[in-house]
C-alpha cells in the first residue's frame, strides 16, 4: 500500500511514541502485515478549534442599558424630538411592535409638560447602547444639510452640470431570498451581451457625450455643488425665474463611496484641518483643471427625482420628511430606522455638549457602523456651515419599545450576548 499506513500499524506507532516506553519489547505486527519503518514516532497534536469567520456584514450590536446611563437625559426639551419621532409613525405603526408607542405619542396633547413627555419615553421604551464591530462604544458624528443650487431646465454655457434621473437600463438585483446573509445588500448592474456587469461609474457618466443623455432633470451652474448634492442626497434648485425645485435621492449606481477630502489630503492638495466641505469647495474653484480627475476617484453616483414643493423637508430613507436638528442618518443594520436615538456628542468644532434625542430616519453610503451618525442640520447656507464643520466623536443609545429586544441585539458575530 504505497503512501498509506494500515490502521494497525498506525496504532502501533502512536502507542510507541506517546506513552512511557515499556521495558518489554514492543509488540510486532502480525505476519504478513508490512509497516513502513519509523525513525521517530510522532504524537498527534490536538486540532485547534477554527476561529469563526467574521460576518462581512457585521457592523455592531445593541446592548441593554438603563436610563441612568444616558448623560443629561431630560435636560433639553423633548417636545421637538417627540414631534420628529411622530413624523415616522405612519410608517412605523404598520409593524405591531410600534403600534402601541405610536398611539401613545399621538395621545400626548399640545399642553403636555416636559415631564409628561419624558415619562412617555421612559414608560414605553427601553434604552439599548450602540456598540461597534470592535466592541468600542464611541464613533464619528458628521453633519449634512439641504443645499440650495442655481439651475435651469435647459443647458447653457452657464448651466452645464446635469442632475440625472434613474437610468432605465440600470438593474437592481436583490439576492436576499436565495442568500439571506445579503438581506441588506442590493447589486446594481446592466446587461452587456449575455452578462450582467457593474453599472457605469462616475467617470463613465460625467463625459462630454454622456451615455445618460436625455435623462437630465435640471442643469446647475457649479460642478462641485452638484457633487456635494450627491453626498447630501437632497436639495433645492432655484431657477432663474425664482421657482424652486426640490430634488430628492432616487437611487445610486452601486459603486462604493470614496472620500474626496481624504484623497486631497493624501495627495498633499489640502491639509487635514482644511478638508471640510467649505475647504474642499474653495480648492475646487481654484483648481478647475484638476477637479474632474479628483471627482472621478469617487465612482459612486446618485440619481434624483423631483419631489413635491410643499413637503416639510427632504425625504429620508424612512420615507418621511426629515426634521432639522432632530433627524439623523444611521447604519440600519444596527440601528432600526424610525427609532428614537439618544445622541451624545458636541457642537461642530467645539467641546460644548450636544446631547439630544434624535429620530433615526435616514441612511447614507458613508454611514457604516453601530456608533455612526449623520446629523441633519436643515436647509441653506447656515445649516451648511454647521454640517461642513461637524466631525465629532459621539455615543448613541437606541430607544426601543419596552420588552421587545431590537433585531441588532442578536448581532453577536460569535460573541457571547
Amino acid at each position: 500500500m504505497p503512501h498509506r499506513i494500515a490502521p494497525l500499524c498506525l496504532a502501533l506507532l502512536l502507542a510507541a511514541g506517546c506513552a512511557t516506553p515499556p521495558s518489554a519489547p514492543v509488540a510486532k505486527a502480525p505476519e504478513g502485515l508490512l509497516c513502513p519503518p519509523a525513525e521517530k514516532p510522532v504524537c498527534p497534536t490536538p486540532t485547534p478549534t477554527p476561529t469563526p469567520t467574521p460576518d462581512a456584514d457585521y457592523k455592531g450590536r445593541l446592548l441593554p442599558a438603563t436610563w441612568a446611563d444616558l448623560p443629561d437625559w431630560g435636560k433639553e426639551s423633548l417636545r421637538p424630538s417627540l414631534e420628529a419621532f411622530a413624523r415616522g409613525c405612519p410608517v412605523l405603526e404598520k409593524q405591531d411592535r410600534w403600534k402601541g408607542v405610536c398611539a401613545g405619542a399621538g395621545s400626548l396633547d399640545a399642553g403636555a409638560s416636559e415631564r409628561d413627555i419624558a415619562a412617555f419615553f421612559e414608560l414605553n421604551f427601553d434604552p439599548w447602547q450602540a456598540v461597534n464591530a470592535d466592541d468600542t462604544t464611541t464613533g464619528m458624528v458628521t453633519g449634512y444639510y439641504e443645499p440650495l443650487l442655481r439651475g435651469s431646465r435647459t443647458r447653457s454655457g452657464k448651466f452645464k452640470y446635469p442632475l440625472y434621473a434613474v437610468p432605465q437600463d440600470m438593474l437592481t438585483i436583490d439576492l436576499s431570498e436565495v442568500y439571506p446573509d445579503l438581506k441588506n445588500r442590493r447589486l446594481r448592474g446592466r446587461v452587456e451581451g449575455n452578462k450582467v456587469v457593474p453599472y457605469l461609474a462616475r467617470s463613465d457618466i460625467d463625459r462630454d457625450r454622456s451615455p445618460l443623455n436625455g435623462l437630465e432633470l435640471v442643469w446647475v451652474d457649479d460642478a462641485i455643488d452638484a457633487f456635494f448634492l450627491h453626498i447630501q442626497g437632497s436639495g433645492q434648485v432655484e431657477l432663474e425665474s425664482g421657482e424652486r425645485l426640490r430634488m430628492g435621492y432616487a437611487d445610486q449606481n452601486g459603486h462604493p463611496f470614496k472620500s474626496l477630502g481624504r484623497l486631497l489630503i493624501q495627495r498633499g492638495e489640502l491639509p487635514a484641518e482644511r478638508a471640510s466641505m467649505q475647504g474642499i469647495k474653495d480648492w475646487a474653484r481654484k483648481n478647475p483643471a484638476k477637479l474632474q480627475e479628483y471627482l472621478n476617484a469617487n465612482p459612486s453616483y446618485v440619481f434624483f427625482r423631483e419631489l413635491p414643493k410643499d413637503l416639510g423637508g427632504p425625504i429620508g430613507a424612512l420615507g418621511v420628511p426629515l426634521t432639522p436638528e432632530r433627524s439623523i442618518a444611521v447604519d440600519a443594520r444596527v440601528v432600526p430606522l424610525g427609532a428614537p436615538v439618544y445622541l451624545v456628542t458636541s457642537w461642530p468644532n467645539t467641546a460644548q455638549p450636544l446631547n439630544r434625542l434624535m429620530a433615526a430616519q435616514d441612511t447614507g453610503g458613508a454611514i457604516n457602523g453601530g456608533v455612526r451618525a449623520d446629523f441633519f442640520w436643515g436647509f441653506g447656507d447656515p445649516a451648511g456651515a454647521l454640517a461642513g464643520r461637524m466631525r465629532q466623536g459621539g455615543r448613541m443609545w437606541v430607544l426601543y419599545p419596552k420588552g421587545q429586544p431590537p433585531p441588532a441585539a442578536n448581532n453577536t458575530n460569535g460573541k457571547t450576548p
